[in-house]
Order: C-alpha cells, then sequence, then structure tokens
C-alpha cells in the first residue's frame, strides 16, 4: 500500500521504454543467444526499479529488425508484466525501417502531452542496409523522438559506431562497446536499470545533465578485461 502524500498523491506519468534489437544474420549463434539472455537478466531489475518509484508507469515494448522490421513486442506492457521471447537472426539490418516504427509509436496521440521522457536502446553489430537517415529524421520530427534519452549499445568490433552516435545525437554520450557477453549483459542492465531510474525520478528535470540531453546520466560500468570471448 502506498503512503499517503499531503495534498494527494503524485500523478502517476508513463516511461515508454523501448529496446531496439538487431536480428541481421551476422547476429546469428553466440551473440543473439548473449542478447537474449542479457534482456532476460535485465527484466526483474527493471521491475524492482518500477517498484522504488510508484509516481512513474514503465512500459516496455520491443523492436526487432532484420529484412525489414516489426514489433517484437507491439504493446506497451507494464514492467511487472513484461517477459521475453527469445529472438533469432538472419536477413539484412533495416535500422532504418526500426526507427520509422518507434517515430510512428510516439506521435501524440497515441502518446500523452505529459509523459517522462522515453529510453530507447538501439542495440546493433553491423551497419544499416536501408534508409537509416530517412528513419532517423521521422523519429526527430516527433517532439518525444527528441526529447527521449537515446542510448546505443555496440556489438562487437563491425558495428557502424558512427551511425549508433548519430542515433545518441549529443556528443557527451557515446555507443557503449560490447565485445563480449559479460559486457553485453552488463549494458543493458545498466541502461534499463540505472537510466531507467533516473528517467524515472522527478529530480531528474531539475539536475544538471549534458546539453540537450533530458535526464542526468549515470556513470557507465567499465568494459569488462579479462573476458576470454571476444566479438
Amino acid at each position: 500500500m502506498r503512503p499517503k502524500l499531503p495534498g494527494g498523491p503524485l500523478a502517476t506519468r508513463p516511461l515508454h521504454f523501448i529496446f531496439l534489437a538487431d536480428c541481421s544474420g551476422s547476429m546469428m549463434g553466440d551473440k543473439i543467444q548473449s542478447l537474449n539472455h542479457a534482456i532476460r537478466e535485465a527484466i526483474p531489475h527493471m521491475q524492482e526499479v518500477a517498484h522504488g518509484n510508484p509516481n512513474a508507469e514503465v512500459l516496455v515494448r520491443a523492436v526487432r529488425f532484420a529484412s525489414g522490421a516489426q514489433w517484437h513486442v507491439s504493446q506497451a506492457t507494464p514492467v511487472d508484466q513484461f517477459t521475453w521471447t527469445d529472438l533469432t537472426a538472419s536477413g539484412t539490418t533495416d535500422m532504418g525501417r526500426a526507427l520509422e516504427l518507434v517515430a510512428d509509436t510516439l506521435k501524440t496521440p497515441p502518446m500523452p502531452e505529459r509523459a517522462l521522457p522515453p529510453v530507447l536502446v538501439l542495440i546493433s553489430d553491423g551497419q544499416p542496409t536501408d534508409a537509416f537517415d530517412t528513419g532517423l529524421r521521422q523519429l526527430m520530427a516527433e517532439p518525444w523522438g527528441k526529447k527521449a534519452v537515446r542510448l546505443a549499445i555496440a556489438i562487437g568490433g563491425d558495428a557502424d559506431t558512427a551511425v549508433l552516435q548519430k542515433f545518441i545525437g549529443h556528443a557527451e554520450l557515446q555507443p557503449l562497446q560490447a565485445n563480449n557477453a559479460e559486457d553485453l549483459v552488463k549494458y543493458i542492465r545498466w541502461a534499463s536499470t540505472a537510466v531507467l531510474q533516473a528517467a524515472s525520478s522527478p529530480a531528474s528535470q531539475t539536475q544538471a545533465t549534458p546539453t540537450g540531453v533530458n535526464v542526468p546520466l549515470p556513470p557507465v560500468p567499465p568494459a569488462s578485461v579479462t573476458a576470454n570471448d571476444v566479438w
């Protein structure tokens, strides 16, 4: 039972959290298995963060992109009810189409005018094979696309970090480089817990942030230096 607050309870504000997952053929094998494991591992920690801030309604969904892009979890699902079905990998890397799908769902409506900044986490191991710039323009044309906390995780050394940097859109924030399964788990947990907590905190709107970033981001965990398996 939530404690009563003087003057009544604070209004609950939605916070949309969206994974954009590369499922192209180059992700086949250990990479896609590690991605599935990392997201499943993060879910209970996301739920714990959401419980700690009852004034934010955390809603999760996911896009998969390969040859085309589709909603993997199409409904904005309350984090307490969110479950993960494993992704499979094949095809090309239609990242631009994934951004278009996200842009459509961030329109107002269906997005409310009063919400917390969405968190978008783009995860890729390669280069776009479609019109990435077109998709990014559509995303940034939406007010909630501009206001979103946009993070990117590069899987392995072949990922196009310049494209991921364009998605992030802020020089102060760099793509996270996951060169092994351990780092991927670490960075997905950071994005889905520490960043989620910062974005869902009412105080986040008043603290100092990098230029143009709506949420004060916590420190990024360091990369592993002892992992044996390197992508």
